[in-house]
């Protein structure tokens, strides 16, 4: 009887325990990958902080912009000498989350404002000056003159299935997209824009973006989502262990 029961058991245990093994090497390799991005973004993280602390680089020539990537440069540190444009400004919907306590930043509804510039090589370039509460935002007029701009170059911000359409005739929109904004602008398009630094007590609009807030707002939960994928493997496991126990469990005897 007991010989009979093993060899019926087994075979029934068979796709169980392969589907199990591939579902385990899955989900190891999902949490493996996960601290593989946790490494490459501290990595990432670490460089701002250094770029942050030493002078900023030189904007990339403009006669090598159409051959450069935007996402590989995205968060580099640059200042650049050159005149704001007086085509106005252009403003794009946001909300910013309050500081720590005992921070300074203006937050709440409102936008961020870009405005053209035009660098010494002669070309053009948006600048996102800062965050301005939506009260105060038809309040702020355009900035003019020569200038140096210190701050992050940044790449076209994606939209997805939720974002409202912008509004180029109002020169309003919903992200960072400085070949939308440019246009509205009557400006040439550039891959980029500039993400201003802050300058002063970080309360005066338009507020520049503070390399602390900005780390702040880099997404790291890969650890989370390692130990999550890691947890469902040894889950997975432990649920083919109880199956495969009660499966060689022998039958119960009546009587």
């Amino acid at each position: 009887m007991s010989d009979t029961t093993t060899s019926t058991s087994r075979p029934k245990l068979l796709l169980p325990a392969l589907l199990t093994l591939v579902g385990v090497g899955v989900l190891c390799l999902l949490g493996s990958w996960q601290l593989q991005r946790m490494s490459e973004k501290h990595a990432f993280i670490e460089r701002l902080r250094a770029q942050a602390e030493g002078p900023a680089s030189a904007m990339p020539a403009s006669a090598e912009w159409h051959s450069l990537d935007p996402a590989g440069l995205d968060l580099q540190r640059v200042a650049v000498k050159g005149t704001y444009l007086d085509n106005g400004i252009a403003g794009v919907r946001t909300t910013i989350a309050s500081g720590p306590p005992g921070s300074r930043q203006l937050s709440g509804f409102g936008r961020w404002v870009f405005q053209g510039f035009r660098l010494e090589d002669g070309a053009t370039i948006l600048v996102n000056r800062g965050f301005v509460p939506e009260a105060r935002y038809a309040s702020i007029a355009p900035a003019s003159g020569a200038a140096t701009v210190a701050g992050f170059l940044r790449a076209p911000e994606a939209r997805n299935s939720f974002t409202p359409a912008d509004l180029p005739g109002q020169r309003e929109f919903y992200t960072r997209d400085p070949a939308a904004i440019a246009a509205s602008l009557g400006l040439p398009p550039a891959p980029f824009y500039l993400e201003a630094e802050r300058q002063g007590d970080g309360m005066t609009a338009p507020a520049g973006v503070d390399v602390k807030e900005l780390i702040g707002r880099i997404p790291d939960n890969h650890l989370q989502y390692a130990l999550t994928w890691f947890g469902l493997a040894l889950t997975l496991i432990g649920v083919f262990g109880a199956f495969a126990w009660q499966a060689r469990r022998p039958p119960s005897r009546a009587g």
